[in-house]
């Protein structure tokens, strides 16, 4: 992730704006998916889609896709491609533990499994 900041609260990133590489509005920054035993994140978890906040869907995207530039986060991927991503609901949260589910997710954003254990 590219920044002049080296350190930020995680409370700055939550609500933060998403964009598209291209400057399409994405969503909201709604969790960060800490992996504990190496001390970062692996994952903020992105609202999607919807109006007003009712029908979002939620993606876990790797932290590795992601860009600061000020306080918005650029992903490097299009509308469409956020469309087919594997997300899920906000009741029904998948296994991000799960080695399968972690591959399809860092091989649809185009970012390597680095430091994903297996």
């Amino acid at each position: 992730m590219e920044s002049t900041t080296k350190l930020l609260s995680a409370g700055s990133l939550m609500k933060d704006e998403v964009e598209s590489r291209d400057g399409e509005h994405l969503g909201k920054i709604t969790e960060l998916m800490i992996d504990m035993e190496r001390g970062c994140i692996a994952y903020a978890v992105l609202s999607f889609g919807g109006l007003l906040g009712i029908g979002d869907k939620l993606f876990a995207v790797p932290w590795e896709a992601f860009r600061l530039q000020g306080h918005t986060l650029i992903l490097n991927v299009d509308k469409d491609t956020l469309k087919r991503a594997p997300g899920f609901d906000k009741d029904y949260w998948p296994d991000i533990s799960d080695p399968a589910w972690a591959a399809q997710v860092h091989r649809h954003y185009g970012v390597g499994s680095r430091g994903m254990r297996h």
